[in-house]
């Protein structure tokens, strides 16, 4: 059997039994625990770890710039496109899938496969194009946020500007970004894994191998399904899967002559699953409007929120384990861009349907 469909099959495994542990992390203080053990300790870990054991050059700064290019790309193109799908625009539902959609969490979703399927030298370089996407999650994403507040509540007062600095302190003490740094830093001084004491380099290393298997429990287990929402959500997801294969395509296609190992980080780090900051965000802003007067108008709608975040996780897993199971195949950038059409073209079939059933009811309505 393919090595791949076997590490995939793993994958799968590991899921499955952490969807049957669902009953032992009932609690949100449990999963949030496990989650906290992930983004803390096991995900600094093996970034940390494959920094130093990879080639870091000037040539890939431009990660940071492609990613935060992507999230700009995608949050402007869905302000005119979430409408069609019949998303009315101004609405809570517009705002919450608008600041959600554009945003990625590739640490519990990218990056556990990058590191089992590709090495170290991809995860190095996909944490590299991470600090653009931590830039547009925990700043402009909250900035469009209170934005929006200010707009919806003209007479509340408030300072934002404190709320910035907080978030700029949080970004900056988030340990992952520490750990890049401080990776960075050692780099410049020519340290390596391997110039590190042995029982220091025994000790990250043994905690870098914990990540893979916690994040596929953790998705097993966290994974909620609202039937009434998931068709919509769902119909979206494909929406912006769609567009991120189609814009990875046309990249690989103007860039002629990357390895293979800089296609499948173009393909799958902009399918990450949605960010959990920009939801910590309408958190926020839910707690200002009970302050207000006109705390009946809502900004977001944190339910639909917490069922995008649910859905987009197993979701954004499948397509990175179906990318990794057929690698070769989505090296084309001809067939990354037919696929992207092809996935826009089925998420608008119902709401082009809708669209077509009430041009023609109109007029008789209004001829009765």
């Amino acid at each position: 059997m393919n090595p791949a469909i076997q590490k995939t099959l793993a994958f799968l495994l590991l899921l499955l039994i952490g969807f049957f542990l669902r009953a032992k992390f009932q609690s949100q203080e449990q999963q949030k625990g496990l989650k906290t053990i992930i983004l803390t300790i096991a995900l600094p870990a093996i970034i940390f770890v494959a920094l130093l054991k990879a080639e870091i050059s000037q040539e890939l700064l431009w990660l940071p710039v492609l990613a935060l290019g992507f999230n700009f790309i995608l949050f402007f193109a869905l302000q005119h496109i979430l409408p069609w799908y019949g998303i009315e625009k101004g609405s809570p539902n517009y705002r919450t899938y608008l600041l959600l959609f554009p945003s990625l969490a590739p640490g519990l979703s990218c990056f556990p496969f990058l590191i089992e399927y590709l090495g170290d030298e991809a995860l190095a370089w996909g944490a590299l194009a991470d600090i653009g996407n931590k830039f547009f999650v925990l700043i402009f994403a909250y900035m469009v946020a209170i934005h929006w507040f200010f707009k919806i509540h003209p007479t509340l007062e408030g300072n934002s500007r404190g709320k910035i600095k907080s978030l700029l302190v949080s970004l900056i003490n988030e340990p992952i970004n520490l750990v890049i740094v401080f990776a960075l830093t050692l780099l410049a001084f020519g340290i390596r894994m391997e110039n590190l004491p042995p029982f220091l380099s025994s000790t990250i290393s043994s905690l870098s191998n914990l990540m893979t298997p916690l994040v596929l429990l953790y998705i097993g287990i966290a994974v909620v399904f609202n039937w009434a929402q998931l068709k919509k959500i769902v119909n979206l997801l494909l929406l912006r899967s769609g567009l991120t294969f189609m814009l990875s395509g046309l990249l690989i296609l103007l860039v002629p002559g990357l390895s293979y190992i800089a296609i499948l980080l173009i393909v799958v780090f902009p399918q990450s699953a949605i960010s959990f900051w920009p939801y910590a965000h309408m958190s926020a802003i839910q707690s200002m409007e009970r302050l207000s007067s006109q705390g009946n108008k809502k900004t977001f709608d944190l339910e639909l929120g917490v069922n995008i975040l649910a859905l987009s996780l197993p979701f954004a897993t499948g397509v990175m384990l179906s990318v990794f199971s057929f690698g070769e195949t989505f090296t084309s950038p001809n067939l990354l861009i037919s696929l992207g059409i092809a996935l826009v073209s089925i998420s608008a079939i119902k709401p082009t349907y809708t669209k077509i059933s009430e041009s023609f009811l109109k007029p008789v309505f209004k001829k009765d």
